[in-house]
């Protein structure tokens, strides 16, 4: 295990911890430790050891997400309404691995473990977006995401700031195609798809994520 994935053990042993205070015994804390690392390394794969990611599986990066974000997710693949379309490849790739989380309990320990993974901040890959165009762009975004493109849970909306961006253009074309934001019980998903529709070409989504791009800065 690499120094970045004993770091994240040790913040979510932390974590844990605080829900044993005077039990004599600290094995708990030994095995939910272990069990949180196990139920992870089926995400390895594709996201990598520190959530970083993987382009080339189509695997976003993930390290530091939000845990409530993380579990919504997970959910949602487990549910089918998210990976349902036929043409999202990468989303039916991670439904069978979110159905492998049987149990809330394993939902929750992957998802408190990748939000303690540290932020990887993945380097950006796409060219040609002008965030000052993109800033104008991100106005109808703000209600959901913040302004500082570090999500609202009140709002259902996922933090954007520190997402690769490659994935961020994936998913804005897939909401505009019908691919995301479709399905009858994915109600979050059909709030954000006619704001995807206001964007008119690539050009305008490659803007709006050079901006949230400057955020992550």
């Amino acid at each position: 295990m690499n120094k970045l994935r004993i770091g994240a053990a040790a913040g979510l042993v932390l974590g844990l911890s605080t829900l044993l205070v005077g039990c004599q015994d600290p094995s708990p804390d030994k095995a939910s430790l272990k069990y949180s690392q196990d139920l992870y390394d089926g995400c390895v794969q594709c996201h990598g050891d520190n959530g970083e990611g993987n382009q080339a599986v189509g695997a976003p990066a993930i390290a530091g997400l939000q845990r409530w974000y993380v579990k919504r997710q997970l959910r949602g693949f487990k549910a089918g309404y998210r990976g349902w379309h036929i043409e999202d490849l990468a989303g039916k790739r991670m439904e069978p691995m979110a159905r492998a989380l049987d149990t809330d309990e394993k939902v929750d320990l992957v998802a408190a473990y990748v939000a303690s993974l540290p932020p990887t901040n993945p380097a950006p890959t796409l060219e040609g977006g002008n965030p000052d165009t993109g800033k104008l762009y991100f106005a109808t975004c703000v209600q959901c995401h913040g302004a500082d493109a570090r999500g609202n849970l009140d709002e259902s909306g996922p933090p954007l700031a520190g997402a690769s961006d490659w994935y961020l253009m994936k998913q804005l074309q897939n909401f505009k195609a019908g691919i995301r934001g479709t399905h009858p019980d994915d109600v979050t998903g059909a709030k954000m798809r006619p704001f995807s529709m206001t964007l008119a070409n690539e050009q305008a989504m490659k803007d709006v994520i050079a901006y949230i791009g400057s955020l992550s800065e």
